[in-house]
């Protein structure tokens, strides 16, 4: 008789979007489902096609422009949450992100769009004064 292996399965979940005000620390979620161990897991965030953060057998590598400003909850890691946080938010930091969890032969995406806290209300106010 043939022995099989078994693979845990997973999923990701994550929000739709995400919004911060400038210079503010932001979380970009993403959990595994069910709550399985990301230890062990290959980790990327990507920004757009961009990798930005990788995880990969403890070890962490980080883009240029991200180094310092990015990181995973290590101690969350055990507990499926692999969600990115990103230090002092800058308006170049918007856009969608990806992350993506590789194990064995199973690879999981899944998208969060980061905004600007207060979007198209954020502009310069504009005063009128009746003379």
């Amino acid at each position: 008789m043939a022995e099989s292996r078994v693979h845990t399965q997973f999923k990701l979940t994550s929000e739709d979007y995400v919004e911060a005000d400038v210079g503010e620390e932001v979380t970009l979620p993403c959990h595994l489902s069910p709550d399985t161990s990301a230890v062990a897991m290959t980790i990327r965030w990507f920004k757009e096609t961009e990798c930005i953060y990788l995880y990969k057998n403890g070890q962490v590598t980080e883009r240029s422009g991200y180094e310092g400003r990015v990181s995973l909850i290590t101690q969350e890691l055990e507990r499926g949450n692999v969600s990115l946080r990103l230090r002092d938010f800058r308006r170049s930091d918007r856009g969608v992100y990806i992350c993506q969890v590789i194990h064995g032969e199973q690879k999981e995406e899944a998208a969060v769009s980061l905004r600007v806290r207060g979007g198209k209300c954020s502009r310069t106010p504009v005063m009128f004064l009746n003379t």
